[in-house]
């Protein structure tokens, strides 16, 4: 068993089902994905619940919205004039190639979703494998800082290496399952919150701590 595999069942022995990402729709999953850049999930619902208290939460909707009125609803995010111009993007790249139908989208081949994703003002690989893996079902794995936190915490990868680098890691070592992309990101997410914290992180009391031990990381 290679050493994601073990963490990943440690992880798993020890949070259980994370249920993420949470959304009522793959549109509502995808929006989650761009506002959530730079702040917490909390702050993102509101802005989600401002949205759905207006009845906008579509894309016909917010395409067509003035682009004065958007970052007033999303204002909860933070950064809303930077984000409304993000999400008015990647909703006129939807209306564009796909009449505004995140099923349409799908249909799309993964790597050829990413490289248009990419090319979308504001979409970094972070949000665009967000998308990818949460709203569209696509095996792309997520990283984050909390991933390379803990990958480099536990000596499986140096925290400076590059985005590809830590994806490729994951693509190489695990079978592309959705599910298990799915689960193991919420997963980094959930140790990284709770024990691998940037600043005075609880080793001793972290699921891993064990497996550290067995595996002669100190």
């Amino acid at each position: 068993m290679t050493p994601l595999v073990e963490m990943y069942h440690k992880l798993y022995q020890a949070f259980g089902p994370q249920y993420w990402w949470p959304g009522e729709n793959p549109f509502e999953v995808a929006v989650g994905a761009i506002l959530t850049q730079n702040t917490n999930w909390g702050n993102v619902e509101k802005a989600i619940k401002n949205l759905k208290h207006q009845k906008v939460l579509s894309a016909k909707a917010l395409h067509e919205m003035p682009a004065s009125e958007l970052p007033l609803l999303i204002r909860p995010a933070g950064y809303f004039n930077i984000k409304a111009k993000r999400l008015k993007s990647f909703i006129g790249f939807l209306i564009k190639n796909y009449r505004g139908s995140m099923k349409k989208m799908r249909e799309d081949d993964i790597h050829s979703l990413r490289e248009k994703l990419l090319n979308i003002h504001g979409i970094g690989p972070e949000t665009a494998d967000s998308i990818l893996l949460y709203a569209l079902e696509k095996p792309s794995f997520v990283i984050d800082a909390y991933t390379k936190r803990v990958l480099s915490r536990h000596k499986i990868m140096e925290h400076d290496r590059s985005y590809e680098e830590f994806q490729g890691l994951f693509h190489s070592a695990l079978k592309r399952d959705i599910q298990l992309f799915n689960e193991y990101h919420a997963l980094f997410v959930k140790v990284g919150k709770t024990y691998c914290k940037r600043r005075a992180p609880l080793c001793d009391e972290c699921p891993l701590d064990k497996w550290r031990a067995e595996n002669g990381i100190s």
